[in-house]
């Protein structure tokens, strides 16, 4: 089992930068696949951002160039740089965590998730 807590939303300008957290507990991420999620009011959860299971990464269309995943295993924690910000971003972030699956994009995938934290980017 995986427990994951999200931290560092908030409320920011258009243009501005946040750095999104994902601490892991329980067990350390080792061989798992840890991604970032997004879900905007009245829309579907959308994936935005990966380390697959052989720790390569890929990016929503919708963020290539402006967001960032990294992670730091001293720490197990996940990060998610997030530049020049947009309205459209605003959402609330979920992080996630599968031992296995066959695409990195897919809800459905994904077995662990944290509780969320909300990021609002203002025009």
């Amino acid at each position: 089992q995986v427990q994951l807590v999200e931290s560092g939303g908030g409320l920011v300008q258009a243009g501005a930068s946040l750095r999104l957290s994902c601490a892991a507990s329980g067990r350390t991420f080792t061989s798992y696949a840890v991604g970032w999620f997004r879900q905007a009011p009245g829309r579907e959860r959308e994936f935005v951002a990966v380390f697959d299971w052989t720790v390569n990464t890929y990016y929503a269309d919708s963020v290539k160039g402006r967001f960032t995943i990294s992670r730091d295993n001293a720490k197990n924690t996940v990060y998610l740089t997030m530049n020049s910000l947009k309205p459209e971003d605003t959402a609330v972030y979920y992080c996630a965590a599968t031992r296995g699956g066959s695409y990195y994009a897919d809800v459905a995938e994904y077995d662990y998730w944290g509780q969320g934290t909300q990021v609002t980017v203002s025009s």
